[in-house]
């Protein structure tokens, strides 16, 4: 049986169980082992095992429970209520005003929790109805809340980071070192687009309530949020200056989440345990996907499917930059049906060898793959930010694909940026 016609065979076992209501982590162990039983010599039963458990055990993967832990105690905070507070007095003079708020606190946020979603709730909860009193647009409101969550993915510590540094073997401290410029790049961007809409419709954007306050009282009304912003610094420099490894400064940022929950006397045995049981649940069920994705590579290599794959793409003698169209294409459509973790570990077995042979750096490549895979969060019909906006505002998953595009198209604008400017991913790395 020749590899097109296993490939195929694969596939649709691949989408019948996924379609089936099928756990992600289960179905990618599911074809892996329909596909060694059936194409290859080799048992699947002990090779199933070792296979999850040298995955689930290693060392590096370490770093992902204590960065999911960190986000979910600060979450439980008064982070969400500071946000806007802390932020509000410095964005008055800005065209836009308080629409940068929604920006900066999704930025911020985003890199406490990794998590797009959680961002966009956690940001909007507060922002939200606190800028529609102001009289500001609902379009603006909405359009900037559910693009730049999406910073959630990209600014470290990011999960999906972590997630593809195990899935590719690459440094994950390199990793979250070089989303660093593209993701404060891509705020900027956001941000610009606000202003530059803001003076163009001067008119609908509500004059401040606060006035002008002096630097002062912009520190006072601040004095909640400067904690968090600082434990978030000193986690990304503990890591540059190579004081710790990505494990090790993931167990700082989880002391010094709780040394500042403390501070703001909400932690509590309530606390503690919502905490600890919430990253318990996210880290298992990325812990199982991994897993799955791990036993299903190894499945591919035995049959052969990835090498095949290889020599196809290099046969049709594609340019390093068309081959990244093609699979920001790819990545793009995949991503409007499933998570930006499930995507990256089921294509990673298979896109790695690829991208090897193009000779793409693989610190390079893995920001330009999730800056593609957040472009999918706000794309219907399963752009995850899009299912977290309707559940808040209850408006049409239409008006909100579109009150997003903007987002959408500044993402695409920085694949190019990344394309034609890689040192905004490889700088920093290369100091380490």
């Amino acid at each position: 049986m020749s590899e097109i016609t296993v490939g195929i065979i694969l596939i649709v076992v691949l989408l019948t169980l996924l379609g089936g209501g099928v756990w992600v982590g289960l179905t990618l162990a599911g074809v892996a082992w329909f596909g060694m039983e059936l194409f290859s010599s080799r048992p699947a039963g002990d090779a199933m095992a070792m296979t999850i458990w040298s995955s689930s055990s290693s060392w590096t993967l370490t770093a992902l429970p204590l960065f999911i832990w960190m986000g979910e105690i600060l979450y439980r905070t008064n982070l969400s209520e500071n946000l806007f507070r802390g932020l509000a007095p410095w964005v008055n003079r800005l065209p836009g005003r308080l629409l940068h708020t929604n920006v900066l606190g999704c930025t911020i946020f985003a890199s406490v929790c990794g998590s797009s979603a959680a961002t966009c709730v956690t940001v909007g909860r507060m922002n939200l109805p606190e800028m529609r009193r102001r009289g500001y647009p609902d379009a603006q409101i909405i359009g900037s809340l559910g693009g730049p969550a999406t910073l959630g993915l990209l600014i470290p510590p990011s999960i999906i980071l972590i997630v593809y540094g195990v899935a590719a073997e690459t440094s994950i401290a390199k990793l979250f070192i070089a989303g660093v410029m593209p993701g404060v790049l891509l705020a900027l961007l956001f941000s610009g687009w606000l202003a530059g809409w803001a003076l163009l419709h001067p008119d609908r954007v509500p004059e401040s309530a606060e006035g002008h306050l002096p630097l002062r009282e912009k520190l006072h009304e601040s004095r909640q949020l400067i904690p968090v912003v600082l434990l978030i610094l000193g986690v990304i420099a503990s890591i540059y200056t190579g004081v710790a490894t990505a494990t090790e400064s993931a167990a700082i940022g989880v002391i010094g989440a709780f040394l500042l929950s403390a501070w703001q006397k909400s932690l509590n045995w309530q606390s503690f345990r919502d905490s600890l049981l919430g990253a318990t649940r996210l880290y298992c069920m990325i812990a199982l996907i991994l897993s799955g994705a791990a036993f299903m590579t190894l499945s591919m290599g035995y049959i052969g499917l990835p090498r095949q794959l290889a020599e196809f793409v290099g046969s049709l003698n594609l340019s390093p930059g068309m081959l990244l169209v093609v699979l920001s294409i790819f990545y793009i459509v995949l991503g409007c049906f499933l998570d930006g973790i499930s995507t990256i570990v089921l294509t990673m077995g298979v896109v790695l060898p690829i991208i090897q042979a193009a000779g793409i750096d693989p610190i390079w490549f893995g920001i330009f793959l999730v800056i593609t895979v957040e472009t999918a969060q706000i794309t219907p019909p399963v752009g995850f930010n899009l299912f977290v906006l309707q559940s808040m505002t209850g408006k049409e998953i239409t008006y909100l694909a579109r009150v997003c595009a903007p987002y959408f198209g500044l993402m695409v604008l920085m694949l190019f940026l990344l394309w034609y400017f890689p040192e905004l991913a490889t700088w920093l790395p290369g100091h380490m």
